[in-house]
Order: structure tokens, then C-alpha cells, then sequence
């Protein structure tokens, strides 16, 4: 499924993946794919508001994973990855990524999956951001 959303949407766009999500006996996975700029962060800042995290919410780039407790019926805790810089999938285990995915209260956020591609399970939900044009981006689920 493609859909085409502007900056101005994307709350919208946050509540309709959280609605979409799937629970399994492990933690929710969203591996989120797309260009620098792409619009990655942003949506996870928006699912971030939409499960009630007011911390600020920036890309972990430089220290790779954040971890913010969230008060939902669902999860207990949003992960949010950015494997950017890592260069293989043993550099996500040395972070505790088993223990992560077996807690079936983690809602887990990774951005450039790409790079550890080989330890994303199956099950996770994969998103490819786009850019469309200035003010628009294309989600493709």
C-alpha cells in the first residue's frame, strides 16, 4: 500500500500505523527504510506524541538506541534504533536487540534496517519513506 501524506499529516499517519499494528509473541517491530530527509524521524516523533512521550524525540544516531517508557495498553516502551552507523547485525545484539525483541511489550522503531538486515524478523512491519516532493512524502507499506 502507497499513500502520499504532507508534514501537516503525519499525526494522522502516526495514528493510522499504531491502529494497523500487529501484536505477536515478541515485540512489535517497524523497521523504517528511506533516503536522509526522508521523513523516518519524523514519523517516529509523531507515533512517539501519539503514545504520550513528552520527551524530545531526535534521531539516536550518535548513541544508536533510545528507550522511552509509554503508558498504553499495548506497550510498555518505545525503542527507537537508528543502525545507520552500525556496520553489522552483531554491533544491534552487543545492545541487548534478544532481550528486546523477546519482550512482547516493546514497541520497537528502527530506522535504516538496511544495515542489520539480517536479524530483522520476519514479522516486523516494514515502512519505505520517500520523498515526493518539498512539502510531501510517500509512505509505502
Amino acid at each position: 500500500m502507497k499513500k502520499t501524506f504532507s508534514k501537516n499529516q503525519i499525526t494522522e499517519i502516526a495514528k493510522e500505523l499504531l491502529a494497523s499494528l500487529e501484536q505477536n509473541e515478541s515485540a512489535t517491530v517497524v523497521a523504517l527504510s528511506g533516503d536522509l530527509g526522508a521523513g523516518k524521524t519524523t514519523l517516529t516523533q509523531a507515533i512517539a506524541r501519539e503514545l504520550g512521550v513528552s520527551e524530545n524525540v531526535i534521531s539516536p544516531t550518535f548513541v544508536i538506541m533510545k528507550r522511552y517508557a509509554i503508558q498504553d495498553a499495548r506497550y510498555d516502551f518505545l525503542i527507537h534504533i537508528d543502525a545507520y552507523r552500525l556496520n553489522s547485525e552483531a554491533e544491534l545484539e552487543k545492545l541487548g536487540w534478544a532481550e528486546l525483541l523477546a519482550d512482547p511489550k516493546n514497541l520497537i522503531l528502527i530506522e535504516w534496517p538496511e544495515r542489520v538486515l539480517g536479524i530483522i524478523p520476519e514479522h516486523a512491519h516494514r515502512i519505505s519513506l520517500s520523498h515526493k516532493s518539498e512539502d510531501e512524502r510517500e509512505m509505502e507499506i
